[in-house]
């Protein structure tokens, strides 16, 4: 401790000043040179109870320097004990600190486990449904492309039993034109020959009267 305040420092304020005095001065005191807030306040009723118990010893008039050295030393193993005492103590609450920080990385490690789980379960669902979709998109699309072939052989097929119809007709309609074109051929052809038949019978007719005139 080679910071400790001197003996000296420790003595200059008798007991009814310490009584008297605000405590707070000495933890400071003891601040200053190396102690902290809680640790100050444990030493300064220790000292106080130390003091409080040694001032026959140190106030008499007959207090020998080797009993002062003696004082001194009891005082600074109280002083000693105690600083160990926090030094343990503090390195108990940081043993404590990093146990419980281990034990949350631990549990956060395992929900970042879990949450990773999830993840990967979510996109391997989602995969799925999307290869399942996609599968059934496709069988759609086959079977509106089978349907489209078969309505596209149903239109074809209709507009060749319409070309054939067609032609049917066309042809039916040539037949019965040259038909009737014969028929009008024949008819005008009974018609020359009766034409002619009557201009005949007319000139024979006419031949005889003349004749009979003559």
């Amino acid at each position: 401790f080679s910071r400790i305040i001197p003996l000296q420092l420790l003595f200059n304020h008798s007991l009814s000043h310490l009584k008297d005095d605000n405590l707070m001065t000495l933890v400071c005191l003891l601040e200053e040179n190396g102690f902290t807030t809680q640790q100050a306040e444990i030493i300064v009723p220790a000292l106080v109870k130390i003091m409080e118990a040694n001032m026959d010893v140190v106030y008499k008039d007959m207090v020998t320097k080797m009993q002062q050295e003696i004082t001194l030393q009891q005082i600074m193993s109280q002083i000693a004990n105690v600083k160990k005492d926090m030094i343990i103590l503090e390195k108990s609450e940081f043993s404590a600190l990093r146990a419980e920080n281990e034990k949350i990385k631990l549990e956060l490690h395992q929900l970042k486990q879990q949450v990773m789980d999830e993840v990967i379960k979510v996109r391997t669902d989602t995969k799925l449904d999307f290869n399942l979709e996609k599968s059934r998109v496709k069988e759609l699309y086959s079977m509106n492309e089978r349907k489209l072939l078969e309505l596209r052989t149903e239109i074809m097929a209709l507009h060749a039993q319409q070309d054939r119809a067609l032609t049917q007709t066309d042809r039916k309609i040539e037949t019965e034109v040259a038909s009737l074109k014969t028929m009008l051929e024949s008819h005008k052809l009974d018609n020359i020959k009766y034409l002619a038949g009557s201009i005949f019978t007319c000139l024979t007719v006419a031949l005889g009267f003349y004749r009979l005139w003559i």
